[in-house]
């Protein structure tokens, strides 16, 4: 990363399945002041709450050998969802105002389903990913982690 990529008027997610950050940059490159526009937080509900699949059994088509498929993990399609909801709210915020770069920290696992969620317009302001889960941090921490990584 660049300190190009941390210019005046920046969007930095900051997020992972469960929260984001939606912070801006109001101050310069060098010396980044980063503003919260926009917290979101997403509620985990409980697994029977979520949904009740039972594991099914899968028969092999020859011979008497069964067995059964992958439970469904609730949690992480409720999290994956969750990216789909940032990235829609980002797509919104594009839409109001104009958008000129987005800087993404999250980890590696909501990132790829950050990046599956974005159309392909979006995705070109992108200018910088940093795999990082910086979501129980402060803001004055994440400005150090980003500084950070624009230094290495």
């Amino acid at each position: 990363m660049t300190y190009a990529a941390l210019a005046t008027g920046t969007h930095i997610i900051v997020g992972d399945g469960k929260k984001a950050l939606i912070l801006v940059n109001e101050g310069t490159a060098l010396a980044p002041m980063l503003t919260v526009e926009t917290v979101l937080n997403h509620k985990d509900p409980a697994n029977h709450e979520m949904g009740t699949d039972r594991p099914t059994r899968v028969f092999a088509s020859m011979g008497p050998r069964s067995g059964s498929p992958e439970p469904v993990d609730w949690h992480q399609l409720s999290e994956d969802r969750f990216a789909h909801e940032i990235i829609a709210g980002m797509v919104e915020l594009a839409k109001r105002e104009k958008l000129k770069r987005i800087v993404i920290v999250a980890p590696p696992r909501t990132l790829a389903e950050l990046r599956r969620a974005m159309p392909d317009e979006f995705s070109k302001l992108v200018v910088a990913e940093i795999h990082k889960d910086l979501t129980k941090h402060t803001v004055a921490d994440i400005t150090h982690h980003l500084m950070e990584e624009m230094a290495a």
